[in-house]
């Protein structure tokens, strides 16, 4: 690794530290993200070599963030993993904040809004054609250059493979704000409506630039969804009363989306409640989304 000057830690992932790097060769900055491997005879285990090849295969879309290598080394014998990652300066939790604190706070710009939305969508579009699920997706995981109003999706997979010890706080508590209900519910066989649930969270967030569900615990969670949504029935969501974690709950009738969402028009309003389906089959797909009436005042030739 003598190749890069680590220059800050700047945070870390769901499978290890990230560090801000510069490439001596080229001036380049990069990200670092480091991970210990629990080695087998044979080496690094199969499961990390097939998800830094999804990786390799996903980066080829501009909407998710670029690996530009892999970087094997042994430190006190222990094998350590780098992957090495373009660098964004911020990510969209930042950049919502940005708008949301301080005597310039003000909202987000709804050309932005909708900029980045339909980028979101084509990333995931591209994950899902490809079989992948992003199973994880939150403003802190969605990384921005603001110079080229670029918004790309990271921390993609790897969790799966790299497993760590985590720590149980807020990591936990704000992935669970994004969290799709069938999740809450203990569902194990889940699709690509697990992605789009929260596609549909972080839209509303940079509308409201606060979260739409802010739970703390999975019942509260659950409880948050229901009071705005309504408690979903087995008419709306078939199946819903024979996952694993359903209880009978406070039945709320549904509320007005749009007042949750003031800012933002009537078409935009209609995408978040297709998004927002209770049931998985009913939530529209990224490829539909791309195509809705909320996008049609967007230049897509620039995507």
């Amino acid at each position: 690794m003598e190749k890069y000057e680590k220059l800050e830690k700047v945070g870390e992932g769901t499978y290890g530290k990230v560090y801000k790097a510069h490439d001596k060769a080229t001036g380049q900055l990069v990200a670092l993200k480091k991970t210990r491997l629990e080695m087998d005879e044979e080496g690094i285990p199969p499961t990390a070599l097939r998800e830094v090849s999804i990786l390799q295969l996903l980066s080829q879309s501009i909407y998710i963030v670029r690996l530009l290598c892999v970087e094997h080394v042994e430190k006190n014998g222990k094998p350590i993993l780098y992957l090495v990652f373009e660098f964004l300066d911020t990510d969209l939790k930042k950049f919502i904040d940005s708008y949301r604190k301080g005597p310039s706070a003000r909202p987000l710009p709804p050309n932005v809004i909708k900029s980045f939305m339909y980028q979101l969508c084509k990333g995931v579009a591209h994950c899902h054609k490809h079989s992948v699920l992003h199973r994880d997706l939150k403003p802190q995981n969605l990384l921005v250059d603001k110079e080229k109003g670029i918004l790309k999706i990271a921390d993609l997979g790897l969790g799966r493979s790299f497993t760590l010890p985590m720590k149980s706080y807020t990591h936990e508590i704000v992935t669970l704000w994004y969290r799709a209900p069938e999740v809450l519910l203990g569902a194990t066989h889940y699709s690509t409506g697990v992605d789009m649930w929260s596609v549909g969270c972080i839209f509303a967030e940079m509308v409201r630039r606060q979260a739409l569900f802010p739970g703390d615990s999975e019942l509260q969670q659950l409880l948050h969804i229901f009071r705005l949504l309504g408690t979903p029935s087995e008419k709306e969501w078939p199946g819903v009363t024979t996952l694993k974690d359903w209880h009978v709950y406070p039945q709320w009738t549904p509320q007005n989306l749009a007042r949750a969402v003031p800012a933002l028009n009537e078409d935009g309003v209609d995408l978040l409640s297709r998004m927002l389906q209770f049931d998985p089959a009913e939530r529209i797909s990224a490829k539909d989304a791309m195509a809705h009436p909320y996008f049609d005042s967007l230049d897509k030739s620039q995507f």
